[in-house]
This record gives C-alpha cells, sequence and structure tokens, in this order.
C-alpha cells in the first residue's frame, strides 16, 4: 500500500511538473497570439486592447501562479479562438478521445492474446511461420497510414464504412462504435503485433519448462495447459509493454483522429496550434499527460497483482 501511495505522489507530481514546463514553454516561444488573430486587421489600440483582453499584458510570474491555481481545480482559462472555457471545450472532446484508445487497446489484447496462443499451438507449423511473417509487416506499419490503407480498402473498396461520415455517441452509439472500429483497429495492428511477439516468445518458452510438462502428464488437454498454467506466467514481462503501448496509444488517437475526421481532441489541438490558441493547446497536453500517466500507474498495479511478488516502481 505504501508503494502505490508513493507512485501516486510521484504521478501527481510527474503531471505538475508538465504543466508547469508546458506553460513557460509557450510564453517564451516567438509569436504574438493577439497578433495572429487580428491578422491585418492589427493596430497597436487594437493589440494593446486585445492583449489586456487575453491577460497577455499581465506579468509572466503572476500569469504563471494564475494559471497554475487554475488547472489544480480543472480551470484552464478561455480559448483565444472559440471565446468559452477551455475547460468546457476539452470536455465536449476528450470523451472522443478516450474511448477511441480504449477501443484500440481492447483490440489490441484481444488480437494479440487470441492469435498468439493460436500460432503457439501450431509451433513450427507453414501457419505459424505465415503469422510471423505477416505481424512482422504489420509491425512495421504507423497508425497514420494504417489508417489510410484501411480506408481505401475498407472504406472505399469494400464500403463497410463511409470515410468520413462519423456518427456522436450522443446520436446513435451503435453507428459511433461501427465507425470508431476502423480507426481504433489501425491504432491496434502495429502494437498487436508487437505483443503478439511479446508473448508468443513466452508461451513458448514457458512451454518448454518443467511445470508445463508436469501438466501435460497429468492429462491436462493442451487448451488447459495454455490457459491455466502458461499463459500467466508469459503474460507478465507484456503487461509492462501493455503499458507502453496505452501511453503511445493515446497519442496515436490524436493522430489517427485526423485521417478519419473525428472530432476528438486531435482536430482541435491541431487548429489550435495554428491559432496560436495556447490555452487551449496547453489544456491538451496536460490532459494526455494525465492519461499517460494514470494509465501507468493503473499498469503498475495490475503487474503487482498478476505477480504479487513484483514491487511495484517507484
Amino acid at each position: 500500500m505504501t508503494n502505490i501511495l508513493k507512485k501516486i505522489l510521484s504521478s501527481l507530481l510527474t503531471i505538475l511538473v508538465v504543466a508547469c514546463l508546458v506553460f513557460l514553454a509557450f510564453a517564451v516561444i516567438p509569436g504574438d497570439p493577439a497578433v495572429a488573430k487580428l491578422g491585418t486587421q492589427a493596430t497597436p489600440d487594437k493589440l494593446n486592447a486585445l492583449r489586456h483582453e487575453m491577460g497577455l499584458d499581465i506579468p509572466l510570474m503572476k500569469r504563471f501562479a494564475t494559471w497554475i491555481a487554475g488547472v489544480i481545480h480543472g480551470d484552464f482559462g478561455n480559448s483565444y479562438s472559440y471565446s468559452m472555457p477551455v475547460s468546457k471545450l476539452i470536455a465536449d472532446k476528450l470523451p472522443v478521445t478516450i474511448i477511441l484508445t480504449l477501443y484500440s487497446f481492447v483490440i489490441m489484447i484481444v488480437l494479440s492474446v487470441s492469435v498468439a496462443i493460436f500460432a503457439a499451438r501450431k509451433e513450427n507449423s507453414g501457419l505459424d511461420r505465415f503469422i510471423q511473417i505477416l505481424t512482422q509487416v504489420i509491425m512495421s506499419i504507423p497508425p497514420f497510414f494504417g489508417g489510410i490503407i484501411i480506408t481505401l480498402i475498407f472504406g472505399l473498396g469494400l464500403r463497410l464504412f463511409a470515410p468520413g461520415g462519423y456518427v456522436s455517441y450522443g446520436i446513435n452509439m451503435f453507428k459511433f462504435l461501427g465507425y470508431m472500429f476502423w480507426p481504433a483497429l489501425a491504432i491496434a495492428l502495429p502494437k498487436g503485433a508487437m505483443a503478439f511477439s511479446l508473448l508468443y516468445s513466452g508461451l513458448v518458452t514457458e512451454r518448454k519448462k518443467d511445470y508445463a510438462r508436469t501438466a501435460y502428464s497429468r492429462g491436462n488437454s493442451t487448451k488447459d495447459v495454455f490457459y491455466k498454467h502458461l499463459l500467466r506466467n508469459a503474460c507478465i514481462p507484456v503487461v509492462t509493454f501493455f503499458g507502453m503501448a496505452l501511453a503511445d496509444m493515446i497519442a496515436g488517437s490524436i493522430v489517427i483522429e485526423q485521417v478519419f475526421g473525428i472530432p476528438g481532441l486531435g482536430r482541435i489541438l491541431l487548429t489550435s496550434i495554428q491559432n496560436r490558441d495556447y490555452p487551449v493547446v496547453e489544456a491538451i497536453i496536460v490532459c494526455i499527460a494525465i492519461l499517460v500517466t494514470v494509465s501507468n500507474l493503473l499498469v503498475d498495479v495490475l503487474y503487482r497483482v498478476i505477480d504479487p511478488r513484483t514491487v511495484i516502481s517507484e
């Protein structure tokens, strides 16, 4: 319990440090949000008035202290471009990105575990070798390119979904999940291929150990040996990879949203960067840091549940 509390405190400190660095980074980079917003209509009087409205005329350290205090209470200020609270803007988009990330994570686990068990049971067969080659190919395809291929084959070619035909979960949950399956698949495939390789190697190694041979000698079926004995031990090193994969999938979700036209954090992040809408960009980066930190914390706890001998890293 003490180790878990230490990990939680460490995670909170990490998020706070990221928030500080993000604010200070955008405070010192060249560019004036007021000039970006006014464009060709910028005049000295208008710029001064807009900077005052945005709070850019306040001393940096005072702005920083106010911003950090707001972040702790869930208030990221107001958007320069959308003229609305950033928290409300993020709240409308964040669920979409979280659902896409979790969707892709579940697909990755289901595919990697099921295919790894199947291939390990068929070890050294022609089918096993074909799966090994296929996973190496899939592993090398980045999610955004995989998304383009999926759109061309399954969207434009086979017409299994309509590219750009996103439906909000608030309108129709079934259609929403149906459409989100394809970008989730694009994110899950390369990570799933990596997880497959790790789990497959673990299963093949565990299968040759004495306890596995003993389980077979007692009359257990191959299925029982794999699911009741081998899988638990083979999964221990893979859990760490799942944690890293989940963190990567958060960033992957933001990228893939651009390919499939999904109105998540990715779209407003890109627009806000172009418009120098720093409060929105800062809030999204902090949200990503929170999601990554929480996912790593959950994986550490899960690792301890799977293998009680493990001490949670501090």
